[in-house]
């Protein structure tokens, strides 16, 4: 009887570290609109046109700091062919931790203070980092949970642009 348990905590631990695909994959994303560190509007639909990847994460999250310099190279190599990153905060602290640490880590794409609401329209994101990518029309396409190395990033990504 304790092998079948073994086994389900074994994988769930697996998929936890090496993410997964969504079988949501095709719908559209939700919309948002959420307030960037200078005061800007950040709006999905707005974005219609490229591939946009919506990264769920918070400065706590060893993971998720883990993750964004493989994030930033993608970037700053990917932007001009129609990449666009925005990373949404799920820090309590607000502003007052997202923002040294924006500065800290050099992070050039933008950053948005996340909320209840946006959390459930993705899914109710539940575990940190989820990261999604969305096509030039607006559908998701991809979500994973879990680290990202910045190849495999990379490799999600390049299909879309």
């Amino acid at each position: 009887m304790r092998k079948p348990t073994a086994l389900l905590l074994l994988f769930a631990v697996f998929a936890f570290f090496t993410g997964f695909t969504s079988r949501d994959a095709g719908q559209k994303a939700p919309n948002f609109k959420l307030k960037t560190i200078d005061g800007k509007t950040i709006e999905l639909s707005k974005l219609k046109g490229k591939t946009v990847v919506v990264n769920f994460w918070a400065t706590w999250c060893g993971p998720c700091r883990a993750e964004i310099p493989g994030f930033i190279q993608v970037y700053d190599k990917y932007k001009s062919k129609g990449l666009e990153i925005v990373g949404i905060s799920l820090d309590q602290g607000g502003w007052s931790d997202v923002k040294p640490f924006v500065k800290k880590y050099g992070i050039p794409y933008p950053i948005v203070l996340g909320n209840q609401q946006v959390a459930r329209a993705y899914g109710n994101i539940d575990a940190i980092p989820t990261t999604f990518i969305v096509d030039k029309n607006g559908s998701i396409v991809d979500r994973h949970l879990g680290y990202m190395k910045e190849e495999d990033f990379e490799n999600k990504i390049k299909d879309y642009l």
